[in-house]
């Protein structure tokens, strides 16, 4: 029996110079005294474009650091409680997102109640379309970034206008876009070609594809369109093919590569937004087996005749090529982590993601060493 499971988001709105009239009408949404969730190289767009039209606002929070710390979600859910917020205006890229939705599921457990948030996503990941979220626990030992899956978080509103990521700095909205077609990828793990997921990720890739393999080189994102180099409409584009990669997020389960990349980010510091680009292309060639012929989905001219593997070859030859033609880096050696690490990343994946390890087939715990070696 085929089956979709379904997320209670109100409404998505998209199209270019939409933000400030919908964010106008976010109280339709139950969008009621909002508290604006950002960091503070976004606050001239707060300015400009969200504050002048909220209505009833409790304020704003910017204290949030990348890979969302648990102190940081403590202190936002402080001030939405000292600001009396009934709402949270999430504007930001992943780690803002997953902060309001960590803050909104802590309200509920001191006081009963979920904040709905409404997100304006400066990023193309795709966060703004889940449930899932991440807390980096800072309290132990060792920071571990802890996983979450919570049905009522899911922002009831999102905003999708070039406006939003046009001021996005290149390194951070180009790495995000290969973030969301790791959720297009490993979203296939547990659901057949024939899923929705399937045929919407499948076009979604291929939008972002379509897109990034004609971006220009080292040309900041704004300076691009100031130069006709890019146009607003190829910022949406991107934006689409971002909500399509994970149009069904409460049906897929993150994989190997979602996996590494907590590690690598909450433990280890390497932005969030990059891991994919080390991680995702690797991981596709040693799970060639796992996902079988499934991965035919992204094929430009399916086969029936293909093997598996060179499908899975094609497949992350093309993600690779476009991380290396975006200039990307797709090295964990191009970040301060000490090779003598992996062990360690390899321990802890397979103490806290045994599943997601065992996608690697026979003598997994090896081939796992092995892939974390290649990925120096």
């Amino acid at each position: 029996m085929n089956h979709l499971n379904c997320l209670p988001q109100e409404g998505i709105y998209w199209g270019q110079h939409i933000l400030q009239s919908v964010v106008a009408r976010l109280g339709d949404h139950g969008i009621h005294r909002p508290i604006t969730f950002t960091v503070a190289p976004l606050e001239g767009l707060y300015r400009s474009c969200v504050q002048p039209n909220l209505k009833e606002q409790a304020g704003s929070f910017t204290e949030l650091p990348a890979h969302v710390p648990d102190v940081a979600v403590q202190e936002g859910l402080d001030a939405c409680l000292q600001a009396g917020a009934a709402s949270i205006v999430a504007l930001g890229g992943g780690s803002v997102l997953d902060a309001a939705k960590a803050v909104s599921h802590l309200h509920h457990e001191k006081t009963g109640h979920y904040l709905p948030i409404a997100a304006l996503p400066t990023t193309l990941s795709g966060s703004e379309f889940s449930h899932y979220f991440g807390i980096t626990e800072t309290d132990g030992p060792q920071k571990f970034k802890r996983s979450y899956a919570v049905r009522e978080t899911v922002p009831k509103v999102v905003v999708i206008d070039p406006v939003l990521v046009s001021d996005t700095p290149r390194a951070l909205l180009l790495a995000s876009a290969v973030k969301g077609m790791d959720h297009a990828v490993e979203g296939m793990r547990k659901v057949t070609k024939e899923h929705p997921h399937a045929i919407m990720a499948a076009s979604g890739l291929a939008r972002f594809l379509r897109v990034l393999q004609k971006w220009p080189q080292a040309v900041e994102t704004r300076a691009a369109l100031e130069q006709g180099l890019v146009t607003a409409d190829d910022l949406l584009q991107l934006q689409l093919a971002a909500w399509q990669c994970y149009f069904s997020p409460a049906s897929v389960i993150y994989g190997l590569s979602h996996r590494i990349g907590h590690i690598l980010g909450g433990t280890f510091g390497l932005p969030h937004s990059v891991t994919s680009c080390i991680t995702l292309a690797p991981v596709i060639r040693a799970c060639a087996d796992f996902y079988g012929d499934k991965l035919g989905v992204f094929a430009a001219t399916p086969s029936s005749t293909s093997q598996n593997a060179d499908v899975a070859a094609h497949l992350a030859d093309q993600i690779s090529q476009v991380v290396k033609l975006l200039g990307l880096p797709n090295r964990i050696s191009a970040f301060d982590l000490d090779p003598a690490k992996l062990p360690e990343v390899a321990r802890l994946l397979k103490k806290n993601y045994p599943n997601e390890v065992a996608d690697l087939g026979d003598n997994a715990s090896v081939k796992l060493d092995e892939l974390l070696q290649s990925l120096w």
